[in-house]
């Protein structure tokens, strides 16, 4: 039966192999028997330039590659851990980049698909931060450092937004419910697939008098997470990790 997968927060990184093997894995079996792939952001832990030489990026950039001998597309929308992954690395990994919003039409299905961290407007200092490290003059001053400098600064940034988190009240830090909907009225649909707060979830809302969901992924910590969106309608699951065979 056609399928399409979505996921979001692998965080994938050195120190986590156990999440590195059951991505692996997962993209070697259930991937394999799907029509596509969009992975919603935040694939990697952290990301400072398609240049890095990390050999983990080059591992995944195969992996990911490797779908196209079994014609199934992947699609990307950046996170906001790796919001500088470029088209250097998308093509070494045949994705295909998406704005930050997406409609897709899907088995009768019309689907808007984010990152999810654009919904989260309760952060204000948040949203702040954001809009700072989005402009584009800013990003290609970071891009121009030293590698070595930009690990440094990246490292920074991580634990100030790791300090900064511990001291936030936790609804904070979820999607704004005004603004789902809002969004989800702008792009007319019924349903709206999204990672970022690591909360997975089905959530039924009413829209302008009819039912509509906004469906949740889960982050890698533990145990995978996936939503399938298939002609009998869209499931969020939960599975254990596997070691590529």
């Amino acid at each position: 039966m056609p399928r399409t997968l979505f996921v979001a927060d692998i965080h994938l990184c050195q120190q986590e192999p156990t999440i590195t093997a059951g991505f692996l894995h997962f993209l070697q079996r259930e991937a394999r028997q799907a029509e596509a792939l969009y992975i919603l952001g935040d694939l990697f832990d952290a990301w400072i330039g398609d240049d890095d030489p990390d050999p983990l990026h080059t591992d995944i950039a195969n992996a990911l590659r490797q779908l196209q001998q079994y014609q199934v597309a992947v699609y990307f929308i950046h996170g906001n851990r790796d919001f500088l992954l470029g088209h250097r690395f998308a093509q070494a990994s045949g994705m295909t980049l998406l704005p930050q919003e997406q409609v897709l039409e899907l088995y009768g299905k019309r689907i808007l698909i984010m990152h999810g961290d654009t919904l989260c407007t309760d952060d204000p200092g948040y949203q702040r931060f954001r809009r700072r490290v989005h402009q584009r003059w800013l990003q290609k001053l970071f891009l121009a450092l030293p590698l070595l400098v930009r690990q440094r600064i990246a490292a920074r940034l991580r634990s100030d937004s790791q300090n900064a988190n511990h001291h936030k009240p936790d609804h904070i830090m979820d999607v704004n419910a005004g603004a789902v909907l809002e969004t989800m009225r702008r792009h007319q649909v019924q349903w709206l697939i999204h990672g970022h707060t690591h909360r997975p979830a089905v959530h039924p809302l009413h829209i302008d008098g009819e039912d509509a969901e906004r469906v949740v992924l889960g982050a890698w910590h533990q145990q995978g997470s996936m939503i399938q969106v298939d002609e009998h309608g869209v499931t969020l699951v939960t599975f254990p990790f596997l070691t590529p065979q």
